[in-house]
């Protein structure tokens, strides 16, 4: 949760969770917290609040995790991969069985902006909650409950009876890791000075190309040993000027 204002929506957020198997709750530079207005909505999920991480950036916040989904009604100007809380819950799911030691993350923006288009380029997709069109914007805690129910459905649909938490099913881990979120920032960063270093890209006009870039890469999702060909390419290219 980025930025949230009314404590009482974390404590419902963590209400929430807990109702639907969830327990690792990130607050990203939240108004006040902790707060007892947020433990009083919690209505017993007081220990998902109490082991809750809080920091100051989403930087860091997402550092480590390899899926990243943003939580939004907003149509953008520039259109992000979409898609709907249930195939979310779906992708999450096979995700973690697929990937236990993969991190997810599914992030929500503050009750006054939601997510802002810089914190939902950090994400691989836009995850919508199908609504009426002309009052499409849930209330923050709303918002999350629908999700977490959908990653709880997808859950029970692979693994039947109802059990917590989702890690519990093991599987063969994959040779190749997909890139952390850290791991691609540092990519765009170098990518982005290469551009520039080779008259592709104008800082001074700089347009919406890092951002389709961006869109791209994440569509992909590059694993680690992809992300080291790319970042070999660039500094072979930089190397040239």
């Amino acid at each position: 949760m980025l930025h949230t204002s009314h404590p009482g929506n974390i404590g419902a957020t963590a209400r929430a969770m807990k109702n639907m198997g969830l327990e690792n709750l990130c607050l990203v530079a939240p108004k006040k917290f902790p707060s007892n207005e947020a433990i009083a909505l919690a209505s017993g999920a007081d220990d998902i609040l109490a082991k809750a991480r809080v920091v100051k950036t989403l930087e860091e916040a997402i550092e480590d995790v390899r899926l990243v989904l943003g939580a939004s009604a907003r149509e953008r100007r520039l259109s992000w991969p979409v898609i709907n809380a249930r195939s979310a819950g779906t992708r999450i799911v096979s995700e973690l069985q697929d990937n236990p030691e993969h991190e997810v993350a599914v992030l929500f923006g503050s009750e006054q902006t939601g997510l802002l288009n810089e914190e939902l380029q950090r994400c691989h997709a836009q995850l919508f909650i199908p609504a009426n069109q002309a009052y499409a914007s849930l209330n923050l805690a709303q918002a999350v409950q629908v999700v977490c129910y959908e990653i709880q459905m997808a859950f029970q649909e692979k693994f039947s009876p109802f059990r917590v938490p989702l890690k519990t099913e093991t599987t063969p881990l994959k040779t190749d890791q997909f890139a952390t979120a850290a791991e691609m920032q540092s990519f765009y960063t170098h990518l982005e000075e290469t551009l520039v270093n080779i008259n592709f890209l104008d800082p001074k006009i700089p347009g919406q190309l890092m951002s389709r870039l961006r869109r791209l890469y994440n569509r992909a999702r590059p694993d680690k040993v992809e992300l080291n060909i790319l970042r070999g390419i660039l500094t072979a290219t930089q190397k040239q000027v």
